[in-house]
């Protein structure tokens, strides 16, 4: 009987815990482009602030982590920018570059801060900040239904 309680828990642990990997969060923006070409479907790039941002987190558990925009994430290239504040998140490099994309595509600095991208990394749209005590995603995901549905 241990052993079940044990198997069943392992099995539960995993689901929960590889339900964050269901997503395929690109990092590098060059490569991001060049798999938007080839398969023709924009880019959204997401800034975020993933070990300070309170919005960031709660849009993560309210947007990113729902099976809907897992859906919706089929149709588009996910691009993560992360600005974290502790240095063991994130190589010295990639915050570099990181914020090389700040600076060019989120000169406000806002957080969480999401932007349509085509494959030559014109803007298409954006939509930023989230409300911690509304907690409403919806706009966002209407957001990327148009971006999906235009392009």
């Amino acid at each position: 009987m241990k052993k079940v309680v044990l198997f069943l828990s392992l099995i539960i642990a995993t689901s929960i815990f590889g339900q964050e990997n269901d997503l395929q969060w690109l990092t590098d923006f060059e490569t991001a482009k060049q798999v938007s070409k080839d398969n023709k479907k924009p880019i959204l790039m997401y800034f975020t602030g993933s070990d300070w941002c309170a919005p960031c987190i709660m849009l993560k558990e309210d947007f990113f982590s729902t099976e809907k925009f897992k859906k919706q994430s089929q149709n588009v290239v996910l691009l993560m920018v992360d600005i974290p504040r502790r240095m063991d998140i994130i190589s010295e490099e990639q915050l570099k570059a990181n914020k090389k994309l700040l600076g060019i595509y989120n000169k406000q600095g806002g957080f969480p801060n999401i932007i349509a991208l085509d494959h030559n990394g014109k803007v298409l749209g954006t939509q930023g900040s989230y409300s911690s005590s509304l907690r409403d995603p919806s706009r966002y995901f209407s957001f990327v239904t148009m971006i999906i549905d235009d392009y």
